[in-house]
């Protein structure tokens, strides 16, 4: 039996970007040093010089979902490096029509409406430099939501589903607060306790701990048993995590 190649190892800075401090990761591979952005809400030269810094090709960008934040500098890094924009799902469209507008409404006027080159579906694949990653659908904050994750690796990128003690806001437009909360029980807890998530804004968390400690979907609050749900244990799969 021929033994797999490992993919190459993956590393990942998290660039604060614009006055609302929004996550953008830029994760690339050492070995081809091409990278992706995800999330890139704003303040195109500091995403491009930190690209420059560390001599990463950014191949691609990934949006979790259509908010201005996260989406304010997609098209200014497609205008740049001619890469696709992938993502989120179709059913955040109207979001990502309204960019300029909602830009100007925060006096963030730097921003493009957007229009991706594929949009996400739940169950795809993405991939990086070998590296698979999954695509689950989570509406709830927005509808058209998705959450990319990397389980050799055990990292997700969750936009505004999940934070460190709390979840996402539904008070915006088609926001759902039950569908947000079905979103991380059923489609990330499944993922595995010791899955760390970058989340949109604020520091980085297990979900684990939230399941521990959060008080909007900590298990004593849901209700939620990964037994009775069919809990996917996933550590036994990953031969081991490519993080720095």
């Amino acid at each position: 039996m021929t033994e797999q190649t490992p993919a190459p190892k993956l590393e990942i800075r998290i660039i604060p970007v614009t006055p609302l401090q929004q996550n953008t990761s830029m994760i690339w591979s050492t070995q081809t040093m091409e990278g992706v952005f995800v999330d890139p809400g704003g303040e195109i030269d500091k995403l491009m010089q930190a690209a420059d810094h560390f001599g990463v090709k950014i191949v691609a960008v990934w949006l979790t979902h259509g908010h201005l934040d996260h989406v304010g500098a997609a098209m200014a890094v497609k205008d740049r490096t001619g890469c696709p924009i992938i993502g989120p799902h179709k059913d955040d469209q109207w979001l990502l029509d309204e960019v300029e507008a909602s830009g100007a409404r925060y006096g963030i006027r730097d921003g493009k409406n957007v229009t991706p080159d594929r949009y996400l579906d739940d169950g795809d694949v993405l991939e990086l430099a070998g590296n698979k990653f999954g695509v689950a659908h989570c509406p709830g904050h927005t509808p058209g939501h998705v959450v990319i994750y990397h389980p050799e690796g055990a990292l997700a990128f969750v936009g505004d589903v999940l934070f460190r003690g709390s979840v996402g806001r539904t008070d915006f437009p088609r926001g759902n607060h039950q569908q947000l909360i079905d979103s991380i029980t059923q489609k990330l807890w499944p993922l595995g306790d010791d899955m760390r998530f970058v989340p949109g804004h604020g520091p980085l968390s297990t979900f684990g701990q939230e399941r521990q400690d959060n008080p909007f979907v900590a298990d004593a609050v849901t209700g939620y048993n990964g037994a009775e749900k069919g809990e996917v244990d996933l550590i036994s799969q990953r031969t081991s995590k490519r993080w720095s």
